[in-house]
């Protein structure tokens, strides 16, 4: 096994001080609706994206970018780490099967680590920071108290570094860049790093996976 497999593996593990992991916040009203999206940004995403296609109640994963405008929103441009942007993942899903708070759940104790400052295992940069991109005031409202209650618990061994912030537009990544671990599991990245965190999400959350 890759030495960086298993650091992928135990970074969030070993990250967290509470035996269980708090529930997140319940909707304040019943679903109205049988779609919505969520946008989300948690290091490299391809790794997220792996993650979430695989999670029960999700219809559809698009990787990209958001935080910047389109003009910037290429992944070269983005690398260079002044556009703006994050890699980010846009998530559509049925809130009859899974809720807001749950996909946040996944985010923050499963898909990456909220406590490291624009960096995520061997990615360094703003582009690759954890943010919480809302599109309307439940979901920030969601976000927000579910950090509190998490810091408040004392889940992680440090601070949630998170930022929740307004979505302004998300701009689909290139296209060798969707679905990009379904793809190529054999490449060096997705060996050593994504693979190991989607079956350590598997094995914690066998009642989100979905194959």
């Amino acid at each position: 096994m890759f030495l960086g497999a298993v650091i992928a593996t135990s970074l969030i593990a070993t990250s967290l001080m509470a035996a269980s992991f708090p529930e997140p916040p319940k909707p304040s009203a019943p679903a109205a609706a049988q779609k919505a999206t969520a946008v989300l940004a948690g290091g490299c995403f391809w790794g997220m994206e792996g993650i979430y296609e695989h999670v029960k109640g999700v219809t559809e994963t698009t990787v990209g970018y958001a935080g910047g405008n389109a003009k910037t929103a290429h992944y070269e441009m983005v690398g260079e780490g002044n556009t703006g942007h994050a890699e980010s993942i846009k998530i559509t899903y049925d809130p009859a099967k899974i809720t807001y708070g749950e996909l946040l759940k996944i985010f923050f104790s499963a898909a990456h680590d909220p406590t490291t400052l624009n960096r995520q295992h061997y990615d360094v940069g703003p582009q690759y920071r954890s943010a919480i991109f809302y599109s309307d005031e439940e979901q920030k409202k969601t976000a927000e108290a579910y950090i509190k209650d998490l810091n408040n618990a004392k889940v992680f061994k440090s601070p949630i570094v998170t930022q929740v912030v307004p979505l302004q537009g998300f701009y689909a990544a290139e296209e060798y860049h969707q679905h990009f671990l379904d793809r190529n599991p054999t490449q060096g990245y997705i060996v050593a790093v994504d693979i190991p965190l989607l079956k350590e999400f598997q094995s914690k959350y066998p009642e989100y996976y979905k194959r």
